[in-house]
């Protein structure tokens, strides 16, 4: 694939500031993501990268390129959000409390990034200058105007886009694009009359917004209508994940031909319970009592509970020999997770917009069952990487898991067209690519 090019002068490569956002110590995908693309970006030539972290900082399982400040501390905006005096520290105060290392170990204590709980800190965040985290943006916009000083912004999504207006105002011929990965997956938990008071600071921060990412059409058209944004203000971006170690998965792979693997964060949004009924419908199926499942991926003490009640399911089915469960590896792990599975599913129930774990099981050479919504379709169509189901129907999940599992010269069809997909269309450099062409839209308009 041809990388794209900028033109520029040596000592002059255009500035960009992808703002990410951290997630309380977890695995995120967004993070993961933007992580990958930054890094792609900065070894591509043409541009200045700066990957700068809000709340707390990200968690990859490749090499952080974040710088290693914060802004939005998760601590400061709590407690300006909870504490009136707080609102009113001096900032070397501030900086004390945003220092990475202090965030980093509250973070790990679990921070709630529960969209249930969060309703009024979420419309503070959203309402910028107007907010209780009005200093915050200050510091923010001052940031990027006096040291940054970029000539692109990028944000995460737009939930973290309450500084859009004062940037407007402080840097107005810097174009402001926003990638949509997400922001509906939180507003769907949010409780009134949080919700229509969020959504109406959103849709007033997007009519301010240069341009819109998203990584399918499916998706773009889900959020386009929720936050009444034009379609000409989208852009499509190829989806990437960094796999330059999962080149040698499918060499190594270590299975027993029954074994299938869910790999995300385990919770019912993702569909870790429905993942376990087809499990267990398999297991009493003729040719299927040997049927293992393995799970990795981030549990966070809210999902707790939920977690243990599906280990009672297994338990009381008797088949705890057949289930393994890895917890939260680091990419070591990941690796070895995808080397001894045989098919891979995570059945969300909600809109997925990205999908990364779908990526990766591909670039392992491990054929897929998707469900028939959010950017799954779009992937697999154009993958030829596994089969899709119904949403939520757990029969038809173990049926595709089954098919896959008894027929395995179709399973290997499967694996090899999403595998060759993956690696051409899905890895960070594609990811670049797509997205470059897109900054350089914006960057030649200024000129």
């Amino acid at each position: 694939m041809r990388m794209f090019s900028i033109e520029s002068t040596a000592d002059s490569p255009k500035k960009i500031v992808y703002i990410t956002a951290g997630a309380a110590g977890m695995f995120c995908g967004s993070c993961m993501r933007d992580n990958a693309l930054v890094t792609q970006l900065k070894q591509t030539g043409g541009y200045d990268v700066t990957l700068l972290p809000l709340y707390t900082p990200i968690r990859t399982d490749e090499p952080d390129v974040s710088v290693d400040q914060i802004f939005f501390g998760g601590i400061n905006v709590f407690l300006q959000q909870k504490i009136p005096l707080f609102r009113h520290l001096p900032r070397f105060l501030d900086r004390w409390l945003d220092k990475p290392k202090l965030v980093k170990r509250v973070a790990s204590r679990g921070m709630s990034v529960n969209a249930k709980d969060l309703g009024s800190l979420t419309l503070s965040m959203v309402q910028g200058t107007h907010g209780h985290q009005k200093k915050e943006v200050i510091r923010l916009v001052e940031w990027l105007r006096d040291e940054a000083k970029p000539d692109l912004i990028c944000l995460t999504n737009l939930l973290v886009g309450g500084c859009i207006p004062t940037l407007k105002e402080e840097l107005p011929d810097v174009p402001i694009l926003v990638t949509l990965q997400g922001d509906d997956v939180f507003l769907d938990e949010l409780i009134e009359p949080w919700l229509e008071k969020v959504l109406h600071e959103m849709k007033g921060l997007a009519a301010l917004a240069d341009g819109f990412i998203t990584f399918s059409e499916f998706y773009r058209d889900r959020v386009a209508p929720m936050f009444e944004i034009p379609l000409e203000k989208f852009h499509l971006t190829a989806l990437g994940a960094d796999l330059h170690d999962f080149h040698n998965v499918e060499s190594e792979r270590k299975t027993d031909g029954n074994t299938i693997g869910y790999f995300a964060r385990i919770c019912p949004e993702k569909g870790f319970d429905l993942m376990i009924s087809a499990f267990l419908d398999l297991a009493k199926r003729a040719g299927f009592e040997n049927t293992r499942l393995k799970v990795g991926g981030y549990l966070g003490e809210k999902d707790r509970a939920f977690f243990e009640t599906q280990i009672a399911r297994i338990e009381e089915a008797r088949l705890s020999d057949h289930f393994e469960h890895i917890g939260s590896p680091e990419l070591d792990g990941k690796l070895d997770f995808f080397e001894s599975i045989d098919v891979f599913s995570v059945p969300a129930r909600f809109v997925e917009p990205k999908g990364i774990y779908a990526i990766e099981a591909m670039a392992s050479g491990i054929p897929i069952v998707a469900p028939d919504r959010g950017t799954f379709p779009e992937m697999l169509a154009a993958s030829g990487g596994g089969l899709i189901f119904p949403t939520g129907d757990v029969s038809a999940l173990a049926d595709s898991l089954a098919t896959l599992l008894a027929d395995k010269e179709k399973a290997s069809g499967f694996a090899n067209s999403g595998r060759k997909w993956a690696f051409k269309n899905a890895d960070r450099q594609a990811m670049a690519v797509t997205t470059g062409a897109v900054f350089e839209k914006f960057l030649q308009n200024e000129n």
